[in-house]
C-alpha cells in the first residue's frame, strides 16, 4: 500500500514547506508515501466554482487507478489520531493504495467529494490548504508511530 497525498498547489512558505518535508521524511520510515502536486487554477478560472472544477480534473488525473480516496473537507468525518491509525492499519492490510485529496484555496469540487470513499475532517475550522497539508502529513506520521507502538503519540494517558 502506498499513501498518496494529492494536493492542489505548492507550499510556498519556506517554514511550512520545511515542516511538511520533515514529516514526510519521518513518515517514510514506516510507510510508503508519495506527494503529488497539481497546479492550482490561478487566474484561469473566473469563479471559485470554476476553479474547483478545473482543480478537480487535475486531482482526479493524479489519483492512481483503484486507490481508496479520502477527501479532506471541514464538513467530513472527524477522527481521533487513534481512530485514523486504526483506519490506516486496515488500509495497509487491504494492500490497496490510498489517495488523500487536498483542495486549493476554494476547497474541493462537490463531484470529488461525492465520489470519495471517505470525507475526512481535520477540523471544523477552515484551514489554509498549506496548513492542512502539514496537518495531514503529521497525522500520517503519527498514525504510523501508533501502529508501530512508538512513544511519539501522547494521546493515551
Amino acid at each position: 500500500m502506498v499513501v498518496h497525498v494529492v494536493a492542489v498547489g505548492r507550499v510556498r512558505d519556506a517554514a511550512l514547506r520545511a515542516a511538511c518535508e520533515d514529516y514526510l521524511r519521518r513518515a517514510r520510515r514506516g510507510l510508503k508515501i508519495r506527494v503529488a502536486e497539481v497546479p492550482d487554477a490561478g487566474r484561469r478560472a473566473p469563479t471559485p466554482a470554476a476553479a474547483r472544477r478545473l482543480e478537480a480534473m487535475r486531482l482526479d488525473a493524479a489519483v492512481p487507478p483503484g486507490a481508496y480516496t479520502v477527501a479532506l473537507t471541514r464538513t467530513g468525518r472527524p477522527l481521533s489520531s487513534d481512530a485514523f491509525a486504526r483506519l490506516l492499519g486496515q488500509w495497509r492490510e487491504g494492500a490497496r493504495d490510498v489517495a488523500v485529496l487536498l483542495g486549493g484555496a476554494f476547497g474541493l469540487d462537490d463531484r470529488l467529494l461525492a465520489a470519495a470513499d471517505l470525507q475526512l475532517s481535520l477540523s471544523p475550522l477552515t484551514l489554509p490548504h498549506d496548513l492542512a497539508r502539514l496537518l495531514v502529513l503529521e497525522q500520517i506520521y503519527r498514525a504510523g508511530t501508533i501502529l508501530r507502538g512508538e512513544p511519539y503519540h501522547k494521546g493515551r494517558g
